[in-house]
């Protein structure tokens, strides 16, 4: 067994393993952790692909970003996760088909997979091959798919202004900093001076 089989093979047992104790850890911190790995095993992957650039990016956005944000998150709130697995278990029956549904047809589309004959030379058109695969990245992104990038940039962020909209309710029985009130708040109105004696309360 070569170096790049044992590699790959290591780097696929590593994402499957923390892929599923990320679903199965009872501690919610636990799972980020695994989570954690999941995604550096991923980048190990990539990099055996010769995709270093999404395997960095995989790093330092979802690992160094998303995950530790996560991570604070989950650290910091105050959350009964006890009660919401208890309510998890109610579904828990409608979870196991629907799962067992998706490993068939996973099964199925792995059963009759084949490698087309003409795959590996629509690959090499599609990439060139005298040029850094970060460059050949740039090259397909901004110019061969340039409006479909664009197009799915403004998906996302009309995806983020809607979330934002919808979320942002002005509800009566929350309170809420009313900046320019407190701008406007007259200090000869708001503030009273008290002559405090000696030995006596206000």
């Amino acid at each position: 067994m070569t170096v790049a089989a044992f590699s790959f093979y290591l780097f696929a047992l590593c994402a499957i393993a923390g892929g599923l104790f990320t679903v199965i850890s009872r501690n919610p911190v636990h799972s980020v952790l695994w989570l954690i790995l999941t995604f550096l095993s991923a980048a190990g992957l990539f990099v055996l692909l010769g995709a270093e650039f999404v395997a960095m990016l995989l790093v330092i956005v979802y690992v160094g970003a998303v995950m530790v944000l996560f991570l604070f998150v989950v650290m910091m709130l105050d959350v009964d996760f006890a009660e919401l697995k208890a309510e998890m278990a109610k579904y828990m029956p409608l979870a196991l088909l629907i799962g067992l549904i998706l490993l068939m047809q996973f099964g199925l589309a792995y059963g009759s997979w084949h490698e087309a004959s003409t795959a590996e030379a629509a690959r090499t058109a599609v990439t060139p091959t005298d040029m850094h695969n970060t460059n050949a990245l740039g090259m397909l992104i901004f110019d061969r798919y340039f409006l479909p990038f664009q197009l799915a940039g403004m998906v996302l962020l009309v995806a983020m202004i809607g979330a934002i909209v919808l979320t942002l309710r002005h509800r009566k029985d929350v309170k809420r900093q009313n900046v320019l009130e407190q701008m406007w708040r007259d200090p000869k109105v708001q503030l009273k001076m008290k002559d405090v004696k000696p030995g006596q309360g206000l």
